[in-house]
């Protein structure tokens, strides 16, 4: 189907052009989203007034874009996670938690598509993440993920409190047994002496 396209398409066609599209794409999503429209003759008479609104907003869309592109820039995202000793992560952060976490701080509506991650971030840590807001036009934000709880710090210092100190205590004793000797009445005398007992408690 050729269709007039009424407003910019990423990646598709510019406002003011008339392309050659698929049947179901146009009837199922150019149409209903009023990005384009079936290229009749009564379109294609008004192509030059279409294409002048598509630049007019199009200059709009940029302007707006260029300034949230300098209110993102730079901005401080935080996301806590649960997280292992190791701190891998229990789970992963992804760019839905990512768009959902700057919505919240900006009270904007970022889409999920917008960030640019190429994997889930497994790891506590801090991590730049560009956003891509328009073709050329981008904003990197600085977010760290942080586990909920400082919990593998505080493990850490749990098992560090299992080391109790070590009681020794030692006991030197020596018993001398002497049978050799008689008493007065011929009875032999048992001689015993403790010559050391020491007992050493170390703390």
């Amino acid at each position: 189907m050729k269709v007039v396209f009424l407003e910019d398409v990423d990646g598709i066609a510019k406002g003011g052009e008339v392309k050659e599209v698929k049947n179901g794409f146009a009837r199922n999503y150019l149409i209903p989203k009023k990005l384009a429209t079936p290229a009749t003759h009564n379109h294609l008479q008004r192509i030059s007034k279409l294409s002048n609104q598509a630049n007019e907003d199009r200059s709009t869309k940029l302007k707006g874009l260029s300034e949230l592109s300098k209110a993102l820039d730079g901005i401080e995202i935080k996301i806590e996670m649960r997280a292992a000793s190791n701190k891998r992560l229990y789970g992963s952060v992804t760019g839905t938690m990512i768009a959902d976490a700057i919505n919240d701080q900006i009270d904007g509506s970022i889409s999920r598509q917008l960030v640019q991650l190429d994997d889930p971030i497994r790891e506590v840590g801090s991590y730049p993440i560009t956003l891509r807001l328009y073709e050329d036009i981008t904003a990197q934000v600085n977010l760290t993920i942080d586990a909920i709880g400082n919990e593998f710090s505080d493990l850490e210092e749990s098992e560090s409190d299992l080391t109790t100190p070590t009681n020794n205590t030692d006991v030197a004793t020596t018993i001398n047994i002497n049978e050799n000797v008689s008493s007065d009445e011929g009875e032999p005398i048992t001689n015993i002496t403790e010559t050391s007992t020491n007992i050493t408690e170390t703390e």
